[in-house]
């Protein structure tokens, strides 16, 4: 990474030094007293040739709610790393804890020993531990960082990272602001997961009954029964168990962002959650999206977008007069909201909207829709002239759009049809490397792509709303390479048993044997959502491009979602050698099992 050996060492002499000086208690682990300390909200701006950071822990308050947080530099959520690209700097981490800990870098491009994932990349960092990452950015904009280990990141183990450009920035803007949304809980982590597997609707207070206010039949709701499943199956974990936040804050905080009337205004939105996406729109003021997960897109305006958990948008605002306007964060499933007010005088504060009415799944969801005009303009390719001897397993060819007369099932009346006799779980549909068990309860029937729809309960509002399609890339890639061959994936699990995994084998960091490319290979990836729930899945170490039917502007992304009984897909070149970790960015599904190792070969020659 550019840094000599004499350099390390010359910094290592300078961090012993700097040891001998007063640490503040942050410094010491435990802010004042095992669990003891006051964890602060907000968060601090570290950059220069070196960043420390300390992992330690307290008790962190909002909206009346108290209980234990990991914190890194005594806040949460940790401090703003502003790096310049191609400016070197060294990253150490010290682990204040009495148990391993680390920190990925979200969608930074570097060695995959730095990554910051154990049992993948590095062993982790044990108590009293330091882990050094020596950086030279090699790309700019929005970015996070967040623990690798146990459930941590739940609890106040992360932190938002800015890389400004080496040249001029694209995006003209007079004042930025982070917006890292999050959630609090004093439930412990692991108390979450262990109710999670005794009943997967533990958390969820928005289940049907013959007398709430949903519009279901009689004949819909024995339907869903047979099933097992809820059309208010949107959310693993929200409202009341969660507080929502905006850098610490709860919205009895009332945090406040200034800006001045005229001023071009630069959101960088974070999706640093454990469970949550996030409705945002800032009502009475429309957003120009000018960047996707740190990739600068092609400037497009509207009024709200939905965020999944990792991914980032940057959003431009210009207000012109002065007074206030909500930052809205709405959780899916309408649960509750993360609030800031944007304001132009100190203590003046936004109005904000009530929670809209809680989405419902539909039959759509279920990967039934056979028509409904939401397939992907994407050329598919031919499989007849492809080798797929090779590629894990083959993708089957769509179905067409007026297989079933064009009659978009999503939008049938369910309590005119005899469900008596359907499974969804025809085993029968999944390829033979998918491994049928227990584990998967639900096989979509006919998924389509749905990078056209903008998130659950956002298709029928009466404003512009943010989808994939719409996304971009600022630059064109002349240069863009056919896919070498193509793979399909399937998310998989058991929601009853809350059991999640890819190709119904869940994650063990022994004996897995990983998804395995060669170096700077150009492959085809479909994911195949077999599941009734949207998923975030983040690839490290690796931009990929989206397949939206934006040719050679596909937008450059880490995180896609993939929507309930659907497909996405993205097109990745891998040259970024090493083992990397795949998976859900919902906390408890990854840690359910929804993750597997990547391995990219080195170059022939390559001694590492």
């Amino acid at each position: 990474m550019n840094f000599s050996r004499r350099q390390i060492l010359g910094r290592s002499a300078l961090a012993g030094v700097a040891a001998t000086l007063p640490m503040p208690l942050w410094a010491t682990g435990n802010m004042g007293g095992k669990m003891g300390g006051a964890v602060r909200k907000g968060m601090d701006e570290l950059s220069g040739a070196r960043v420390d950071l300390h992992i330690g822990e307290g008790h962190f308050a909002t909206g009346g709610r108290s209980g234990h947080a990991i914190a890194v530099n005594g806040t949460v959520p940790g401090p703003l790393i502003r790096l310049k690209e191609g400016e070197q700097t060294l990253l150490s981490v010290y682990n204040m804890l009495d148990e391993d800990s680390s920190i990925h870098w979200h969608g930074l491009l570097l060695p995959f020993q730095f990554d910051g994932v154990p049992g993948i990349s590095f062993p982790g960092i044990k108590p009293g531990g330091r882990f050094d990452v020596p950086l030279t950015p090699r790309q700019s904009g929005t970015y996070w960082w967040h623990s690798h280990s146990g459930l941590q990141e739940q609890v106040g183990h992360y932190g938002p990272i800015i890389i400004d450009p080496v040249g001029p920035d694209p995006v003209q803007y007079d004042r930025e602001h982070i917006i890292l949304l999050s959630e609090f809980t004093p439930m412990h982590p692991h108390q979450i997961m262990k109710k999670l597997k005794v009943s997967e609707g533990y958390f969820s207070m928005q289940k049907t009954s013959a007398t709430d206010d949903y519009p279901l039949s009689a004949e819909e709701r024995r339907m869903w029964g047979r099933m097992r499943m809820m059309p208010t199956d949107i959310a693993d974990v929200s409202a009341p168990t969660y507080s929502y936040l905006i850098n610490g804050h709860g919205p009895e905080d009332g945090l406040e962002l200034p800006f001045t009337p005229g001023e071009r205004v630069r959101l960088r939105i974070i999706n640093g959650s454990a469970m949550t996406f996030f409705n945002i729109r800032l009502p009475g003021l429309p957003m120009t999206v000018v960047q996707a997960d740190g990739q600068n897109v092609q400037p497009v305006e509207v009024d709200e977008l939905q965020i999944g958990v990792a991914e980032t948008y940057d959003v431009i605002v210009t207000p012109t007069e002065a007074g206030a306007f909500a930052i809205a964060a709405e959780s899916m499933d309408r649960s509750g909201m993360a609030q800031a007010s944007l304001t132009s005088q100190p203590g003046r504060k936004a109005s904000f909207p009530a929670l809209r009415d809680p989405p419902l799944l539909t039959m759509v969801d279920m990967g039934m829709n056979h028509g409904g005009g939401d397939a992907a303009p994407v050329k598919q390719m031919d499989h007849g002239k492809m080798d797929h001897a090779a590629m894990g397993h083959a993708m089957p060819e769509p179905v067409p759009a007026d297989a079933h007369g064009g009659h978009d099932m999503g939008a049938m009346n369910m309590g005119t049809m005899d469900m008596s006799g359907m499974s969804m779980r025809d085993t029968s549909l999944l390829p033979e490397t998918v491994k049928v068990g227990p584990g998967i309860d639900m096989v979509a029937m006919a998924p389509q792509d749905r990078t056209g729809y903008p998130g659950l309960g956002l298709d029928k509002v009466p404003h512009r709303v943010l989808n994939y399609r719409l996304l971009k890339s600022l630059a064109m890639d002349h240069h863009k390479r056919a896919p070498d061959r193509e793979m399909e994936l399937h998310l998989t699990g058991n929601m009853e048993r809350y059991m999640w995994s890819f190709d119904g084998k869940k994650f063990s960091a022994v004996g897995d044997d990983p998804i395995r490319f060669g170096y700077n290979e150009r492959v085809r990836v479909k994911l195949v959502n077999d599941t009734m729930m949207a998923h975030p899945i983040h690839l490290h170490g690796m931009f990929f491009e989206l397949v939206n039917g934006q040719g050679h502007h596909q937008p450059k992304k880490h995180t896609v979602i993939v929507q309930p009984g659907s497909s996405a897909t993205f097109d990745v070149t891998t040259d970024e050698p090493g083992d990397w970790a795949f998976h859900c960015h919902l906390l408890y599904h990854m840690h359910a099992g929804m993750m597997q190792t990547v391995s990219v070969a080195f170059p022939k020659g390559d001694a590492s």
